[in-house]
């Protein structure tokens, strides 16, 4: 299972950047989709892990190749998710993932059945050119530089509020790193979409375990809030010297969120668990209620 668990989280990333990649509205919807389904078998795996006494990590074996088409892309795809048949356990949750994959192949082998819809992948070509958009040198560097820092951050968050969130029982702190994953899944879609758009799409770097294996709770939380704030101050930045007015307005925009993750995250600080102890005096071991990782 912690094979599979590897082999999954590997899959969900080989679906979301394909969708970042093609440019067809409805095919990158429908991958996006699918993405979304992968990243749930993802949680779902995790968590009869951890109910087996049994644990997972974020190591990872892939990298992500740079195709020239569309059919180029959804041929990997297919490849990927036949070789993962090999790691479905025999139950229930391996039953529910084998036919999601099985339904992800058709609607691949409907897609491929069709020359049409192979067109050409600009998202790994390096050109950085903001098409519809005069952007000078300096801001498409500006622009570069937010995108990669950026994209690896939710990748980040995705991973590690979810590592934290499965290893709670407090209700309210489940449904603050639900938000927070959430918004994670936006921004990464919406970094990753631009990234293809420039040329430059890639795949996030690697996690270290130290990264989301959470040993003082107080410093996370407070080191997370300055991320957060540093994100503002960059979409301040950007928004400010990028001369395109929907570009300055998704960054206006995104700051905004940004400003209500802090206060989600600050609800981690201020508010008190089921016993009324507030969190910044638990101890790791009280947090987690005996969770060990």
């Amino acid at each position: 299972m912690t094979n599979f668990y590897q082999k999954k989280h590997e899959l969900w990333l080989s679906i979301i950047f394909a969708s970042f990649a093609i440019h067809d509205e409805v095919i990158k919807s429908r991958l996006y989709d699918f993405s979304q389904i992968a990243f749930r078998h993802m949680k779902w795996i995790g968590s009869e892990l951890l109910a087996n006494e049994d644990e997972y990590n974020y190591d990872r074996d892939m990298k992500l190749i740079k195709r020239e088409s569309v059919f180029e892309i959804l041929y990997a795809l297919v490849t990927e998710i036949k070789n993962i048949e090999a790691f479905y356990p025999d139950s229930i949750l391996g039953e529910r993932i084998k036919t999601d994959d099985n339904y992800l192949l058709e609607y691949l082998s409907e897609v491929l059945s069709e020359n049409s819809n192979d067109k050409a992948i600009t998202a790994f070509n390096k050109q950085r050119i903001w098409s519809n958009s005069d952007l000078a040198q300096d801001q498409i560097d500006a622009l570069t530089m937010f995108l990669f820092e950026e994209s690896y951050k939710e990748y980040e968050l995705i991973l590690v509020y979810s590592y934290m969130q499965a290893r709670t029982k407090n209700a309210l702190h489940f449904n603050v790193f639900q938000d927070l994953i959430d918004e994670s899944h936006f921004h990464l879609k919406s970094f990753g979409n631009m990234m293809a758009k420039l040329g430059i799409l890639s795949l996030p770097r690697e996690l270290h375990p130290m990264t989301y294996v959470v040993k003082d709770l107080r410093k996370f939380v407070h080191d997370g809030i300055a991320e957060e704030k540093a994100a503002k101050e960059m979409c301040t930045t950007l928004s400010k010297a990028i001369k395109d007015e929907k570009l300055s307005k998704f960054f206006d925009f995104i700051n905004y969120q940004e400003s209500y993750h802090i206060e989600l995250m600050k609800k981690l600080l201020n508010t008190k668990s089921t016993d009324e102890t507030a969190l910044t005096n638990l101890s790791y071991d009280e947090f987690w209620e005996g969770v060990e990782l």
